[in-house]
C-alpha cells in the first residue's frame, strides 16, 4: 500500500510487494521518482515522518527519494524488538549484518543520523516523538513561504503494540483500542496545527491504511467484516477506509461508493499542485532534476470526477501476491480470483496461493463477503455456470495491462523468504 501510494504505480511493477527485512536488498529504486519528487519539481517543501519500510539502505532512504527530510524507522515493529530478545545474535557481525538500524533523522543534503534503536521502550512514545517532529517541519514549511508536502506515517497499529501508561485502560476494550485512541490524538494534533498555521481550508487531506486488518494478531490486532486478512486476496486483505478532506472539491459529508486504489493518490495530487499530464510526461520521459524518470503510473487522477467535471475514472484493481503474482481481477461489481489463500492465521505466511484451474467469481454488491463460495451456498454452483461469461473478458484485462510490462517491466523481483527463490537471486548476481 505505501510504495502504491508513493510511486503511483503498481507494487508489481516496482517489485516492492514484500516486507522489507533489514538489510535486503531490495527497497525504493533511483528509476522511480515518488510522488515527494514530483512536487518538489512543483516547489514544494517535501518531508516524511515515521515509518517508512521501503528499503533501509541508505539510497533507499526518503532523502534520496524527493523527499527534504525524514524523520522514521524503517521496518515493522516486531522486527524492532528483536534485538532484545535474550537468544538474539551474540555475533557482532550477525548484527550488524542482519540487525535493525535504529530511528533515522536524514537529510536530502546528505546527512544521515541514527538516532538510536527502537527499543520496546521507545515504542510506547515513537509516535508521539514522531508528530513533533512533524509539526516543526510545517511551520517551518509555512514561514519558508513555500507550499509543503508533508507524508505523516504512524507506527500504530502494528504488532506488538507497547503503550505509555497514560494510555493503558483508556477504552476498557484491550490495548488495541487502546493504541487506537492514541493514534486519534496524534491525528488530531496534525489537523489542529493545519488550523493554527491557517492553512486547513488551502491543504487536501487525505487519511487511509496500507493493509487490510491483522487478525490473527487479536487482541492485538484489527478485526474486520470482509473474509480473510493481510496477505491474503481476500477483501478483508486489501479493503481499506480512505478519508479525504479536499476544500471546495470534496462536500464534507460526501461518501464515495466506487473503487479507488493507493496508485491513484500520485496522479491527483500532483495533478491538484498544477501538473494536469503527469502520467503522458513520464510515459515519455520527464527529466527532473538531472534525472529523467521513464516509468508507466497505474494510478489514475481522480481530480476531474471529484470536481463532478467527469466520470469515475477507475473501473479495475488488479490484486496481487506478495510473491509479484497477479492473484485476482475486480472489474465493476465482479472480482474473478486466479490465485487463492486458503491458509488462516500466521499460515498465510507460510502456505502458497492456490493456482485456480476454473477461476473464482464473485459479484461483490451481492456478495461483499465473499460468504456464498464459502458457505456452499444453495445455488451457488449454478449462479457460477450462469455467469462464467466474465471470466474471459477478465483474463484477457489482465493480459492487456500486462502488455505495459513489455516496454516498463518490473524494476526488481520482490523480496522472498523461500530459499529457492534466494538460491535464483545468489545465481543471477553470479552471472552479472
Amino acid at each position: 500500500g505505501r510504495a502504491a501510494f508513493v510511486t503511483g504505480q503498481s507494487p508489481i511493477r516496482t517489485g516492492l510487494t514484500k516486507v522489507g527485512l533489514p538489510g535486503a536488498p531490495e527497497g525504493m529504486k533511483k528509476e522511480d521518482p515518488t510522488i515527494a519528487t514530483l512536487l518538489r519539481a512543483q516547489g514544494y517543501v517535501t518531508g516524511q515522518f515515521g515509518k517508512n519500510h521501503l528499503g533501509d539502505r541508505d539510497e533507499m532512504l526518503p532523502s534520496n527519494h524527493g523527499f527534504d527530510e525524514f524523520f522514521g524507522n524503517l521496518y515493522h515493529l516486531n522486527a524492532e524488538e528483536e534485538p532484545e530478545n535474550p537468544d538474539y545474535f551474540k555475533n557482532p557481525e550477525l548484527k550488524k549484518k542482519f540487525g535493525p538500524r535504529g530511528v533515522i533523522h536524514s537529510f536530502s543534503d546528505g546527512r544521515i543520523t541514527d538516532t538510536g534503536p527502537l527499543t520496546k521502550k521507545r515504542m510506547e512514545t515513537i509516535d508521539g516523538e514522531v508528530t513533533v517532529k512533524a509539526l516543526d517541519f510545517m511551520t517551518r514549511a509555512k514561514q519558508s513561504g513555500k507550499p509543503f508536502f508533508l507524508w505523516w506515517n504512524s507506527t500504530r497499529m502494528h504488532i506488538f503494540t507497547h503503550l505509555k501508561a497514560e494510555s493503558e485502560g483508556k477504552t476498557g476494550l484491550g490495548i488495541y483500542a487502546d493504541g487506537m485512541v492514541e493514534h486519534d490524538g496524534h491525528v488530531g494534533q496534525v489537523l489542529a496545527k493545519l488550523k493554527e498555521l491557517g492553512l486547513d481550508q488551502d491543504t487536501i487531506v487525505m487519511y487511509s491504511t496500507d493493509n487490510g486488518a491483522e487478525t490473527f494478531t487479536w487482541p492485538d490486532g484489527g478485526t474486520t467484516m470482509f473474509r480473510g486478512e493481510k496477505n491474503t486476496q481476500w477483501e478483508g486483505g486489501y479493503r481499506v477506509p480512505t478519508m479525504i478532506k479536499w476544500p471546495g472539491v470534496i462536500k464534507p459529508g460526501t461518501v464515495i461508493n466506487e473503487i479507488g486504489a493507493h496508485e491513484d493518490m500520485l496522479p491527483t495530487l500532483v495533478a491538484a499542485a498544477g501538473n494536469t499530464t503527469v502520467a503522458a510526461d513520464l510515459i515519455k520521459g520527464q527529466t527532473i532534476g538531472g534525472t529523467t524518470y521513464k516509468v508507466h503510473l497505474d494510478g489514475y487522477d481522480l481530480g476531474p470526477a471529484l470536481r463532478g467535471q467527469a466520470a469515475w475514472p477507475r473501473k479495475e484493481f488488479i490484486y496481487w501476491t506478495d510473491d509479484g503474482s497477479v492473484a485476482a481481477l475486480r472489474y465493476e461489481n465482479w472480482k474473478v480470483t486466479f490465485l487463492q489463500q486458503d491458509a488462516e492465521g500466521l499460515e498465510v505466511w507460510q502456505q502458497p496461493f492456490t493456482p485456480l484451474r476454473a477461476p473464482a467469481l464473485t459479484n461483490l454488491r451481492m456478495d461483499p463477503f465473499e460468504r456464498a463460495a464459502h458457505e456452499n451456498a444453495m445455488g451457488f454452483q449454478r449462479w457460477y455456470l450462469e455467469h462464467m461469461f466474465t471470466i474471459a473478458p477478465a483474463g484477457a484485462y489482465v493480459g492487456q495491462w500486462l502488455q505495459s510490462f513489455k516496454e516498463f517491466p518490473p524494476r526488481q523481483k520482490p523480496g522472498s523468504f523461500n530459499l529457492d527463490r534466494v538460491m535464483e537471486a545468489v545465481t543471477a548476481g553470479s552471472k552479472q
